[in-house]
C-alpha cells in the first residue's frame, strides 16, 4: 500500500490523499484550499496525478476543504464512484455549486 499525502500537511485546509493498493488508486477526500493567498493559489494547480486512473473516491464530510475540488476533478475527467454518508452528500447537493473552482487560466 502506498499512501501519498497531497493536502492537509502543515495545515488543515486542503484535504487530498491518494491511496494506492491492490491494483486499484482511490481518493480519500479533494478539497480545497483555504486561507492564505498563497494557499488559495493551490487551487488552480493542477493535480499530481491524473483523475481519469482514479477508481473511486472516499468523501470523509461535506466541509469545503474535504470536497470543494470536486468539481475541478470532475472537468478535469474523473467519472467514477464518491462514496459518502447520505447527510454528506445532501450538504455537497448545496454546497458544491456554489464552490469556486480554480483553474490557471481563469475559467
Amino acid at each position: 500500500m502506498k499512501i501519498t499525502f497531497l493536502g492537509a500537511t502543515r495545515t488543515v485546509t486542503g484535504s487530498n490523499f491518494l491511496v494506492e493498493a491492490a491494483g486499484k488508486k482511490f481518493l480519500i477526500d479533494c478539497g480545497m484550499w483555504q486561507g492564505r493567498a498563497e494557499l488559495e493559489e493551490e487551487n488552480a494547480y493542477p493535480f499530481e496525478f491524473n483523475p481519469t486512473e482514479i477508481d473511486f473516491m472516499l468523501l470523509t464530510h461535506a466541509h469545503i476543504d474535504h470536497s470543494g475540488r470536486i468539481p475541478k476533478l470532475y472537468k478535469e475527467g474523473f467519472r467514477n464512484k464518491i462514496y459518502a454518508h447520505k447527510a454528506t452528500c445532501d450538504l455537497c447537493t448545496l454546497m458544491l455549486p456554489d464552490s469556486r473552482t480554480y483553474s490557471r487560466n481563469g475559467e
